[in-house]
């Protein structure tokens, strides 16, 4: 993903959720509808994330320094970590409590054509900010699927825009199904059980978000792609004549870190060798531009091929790299 697509995308968010918000704080102020205050703290919620992920790829960009000599890439990660823990607290708890209470203690929705015209206008809003990260993650998503693009994402910002955006938008129906349901029934209920649903879907997107960027800081591998082309620039030839194990890590979502054990000819001198591992960054870096941070070690193949722990680690190193299990 590129940086300025996910910054297109925030921005778009959120200058919805801020009007959007706006303008459900007004209609609750004059409908009373539980529904209407659990959206607006939703929305107010949602910018809230939307500014922690812009200064969340604000901070990743500083310089490497002693304290922190991979640099701060891993930023995004954490900013997008604290965004399902937002909506998790402020959105779906606060939505679940809310409308627990506008059950226990039912009322009728006044002026009707509040709730009912900003939900309109909501839907709308939101409805262009999903268009706008839909479009945005369409340029990087390529062949993958919107479980796989959201599950292996390595950039957070999209797939929690696209998360927050449906989330938003399936919460808005459920306001509206709830207040219509209230208005047509003449009983309050309805109204409680359209913000509990709100809370239930909520807390369901925060978890999801959480458990993706808890891997994410974790740290994952390259994908499949990237691995082979890594191996297939390392081997030269010529003094390098193959990979005996290697491992990958992304310290953020443009910047890679590959370690590898390479086989060279027994016969090199140590001049060969070193200009041999120059070279193999050069090719490996030209293959995949954002392995930044690369450490090769040279090493004698025993017995004619891969043995014991080198061979197991290799074989890890194959298995669904980049994937998350």
């Amino acid at each position: 993903m590129s940086a300025s697509g996910g910054t297109k995308a925030i921005v778009a968010a959120l200058g919805a959720n801020l009007s959007i918000a706006v303008a459900k704080f007004v209609a609750f102020a004059f409908s009373g509808s539980s529904s209407m205050l659990a959206e607006g703290v939703h929305s107010l919620a949602d910018s809230g994330n939307q500014a922690l992920l812009l200064v969340g790829g604000k901070k990743a960009k500083r310089a490497a320094s002693e304290e922190h000599p991979f640099g701060y890439g891993r930023e995004r990660y954490v900013y997008s970590f604290l965004v399902s823990v937002v909506l998790f607290a402020v959105g779906g708890v606060f939505a679940l409590y809310e409308g627990y209470e506008k059950i226990k203690h039912p009322h009728e929705i006044d002026h009707w054509y509040w709730p009912v015209g900003v939900l309109v206008f909501a839907i709308i809003a939101e409805t262009f900010s999903f268009r706008t990260a839909i479009q945005e993650s369409n340029e990087v998503r390529g062949s993958l699927t919107w479980t796989q693009f959201i599950k292996r994402a390595k950039a957070p910002e999209l797939p929690v825009v696209l998360l927050e955006d449906l989330g938003a938008l399936v919460g808005l129906i459920l306001a509206l199904g709830g207040v219509l349901m209230a208005l047509g029934t003449g009983d309050g209920v309805w109204d409680g059980v359209g913000t509990l649903c709100i809370g239930v879907l909520l807390v369901a997107i925060a978890v999801i978000l959480a458990a993706e960027t808890k891997s994410l800081l974790l740290g994952e591998a390259a994908d499949a792609s990237q691995v082979a082309r890594i191996r297939e620039a390392l081997v030269s030839g010529g003094t390098v004549t193959g990979v005996i194990h290697m491992r990958t890590l992304h310290l953020g979502p443009e910047e890679l870190l590959v370690a590898a054990k390479v086989a060279v000819q027994h016969d090199d001198t140590a001049a060969q060798v070193a200009q041999a591992i120059n070279d193999a960054e050069d090719r490996v870096r030209e293959a995949v531009p954002i392995a930044r941070v690369i450490y090769l070690e040279p090493d004698l193949l025993r017995g004619g091929g891969d043995s014991g722990a080198d061979a197991d680690a290799d074989a890890d190193s194959e298995a669904g790299p980049g994937l998350k299990k």
